[in-house]
């Protein structure tokens, strides 16, 4: 037997139980320092480290403490990257 819940059933219990849906990071804007460490395979140290090294560059957004980085323009900051 099949027991598998389709869309249709997933989606309305979703909004009925009020259980939140979960983004992936690759459909996501703004990457929390965790995410992006997930995300693209750097360390959180490391992550932090060129947050702080690249405050002004533009993919950065602090929110209070916190900081938010911008998925798409990280990639293009890392792509011309040579190391790290």
């Amino acid at each position: 037997m099949d027991y598998t819940i389709g869309p249709p059933l997933c989606i309305e219990r979703s909004r009925i139980m009020n259980i939140p849906t979960v983004t992936p990071p690759k459909d996501k804007f703004l990457l929390t320092v965790d995410e992006a460490s997930s995300y693209f395979g750097i360390g959180q140290k490391k992550i932090r480290r060129i947050v702080a090294e690249n405050i002004d560059s533009g993919f950065i957004i602090q929110n209070g403490k916190k900081y938010l980085i911008k998925r798409q323009r990280f990639e293009t900051f890392l792509d011309k990257t040579s190391s790290i």
